[in-house]
């Protein structure tokens, strides 16, 4: 993904809208870019939860996550903990924060359906440990702060 920022850069949210159905990119470099990168633009981050709580503490990750199997695309509330969501990554969403109030510790996470889907628009994915449950914990990445222009 940054690597695609890094040779288009990013368009305006409002030009380039969630359609809910799975195509090819429709960028259009006469809309303008919003934002550039520059080289080097992401760093990867450990996936264990410690080195994960960490990096958010400072700005929001990219990860990939399993997103094709029922348990996820059906979520409506509450925490996803189980493991029948897969660890094969074929959706990228962002971890916006984590919550390790309570007994079981989760992922605030946003995904780009739309809020019409999960909790207006949200995931919450139980921390775990190896890849971690919809495989989290698998390819997490920070953009550099330095790297964004525009």
């Amino acid at each position: 993904m940054w690597e695609y920022y890094e040779d288009h850069g990013a368009e305006q949210e409002s030009d380039y809208p969630y359609t809910g159905v799975e195509g090819t990119c429709k960028y259009n470099s006469s809309l303008g870019v919003v934002a550039t990168m520059q080289n080097n633009p992401y760093v990867q981050v450990n996936g264990s939860n410690g080195p994960m709580m960490t990096a958010l503490n400072t700005k929001p990750a990219s990860v990939t996550i399993e997103a094709n199997r029922w348990v996820f695309q059906t979520y409506s509330s509450g925490i996803i903990t189980s493991a029948a969501c897969g660890t094969s990554d074929d959706h990228a969403v962002v971890i916006n924060g984590y919550n390790t109030n309570g007994s079981t510790h989760y992922w605030i996470v946003r995904n780009s359906w739309g809020t019409s889907w999960g909790a207006d628009g949200y995931v919450n994915i139980a921390m775990g440990s190896g890849y971690g449950i919809c495989g989290i914990n698998e390819n997490v990445a920070q953009p550099f702060t330095r790297a964004w222009s525009g």
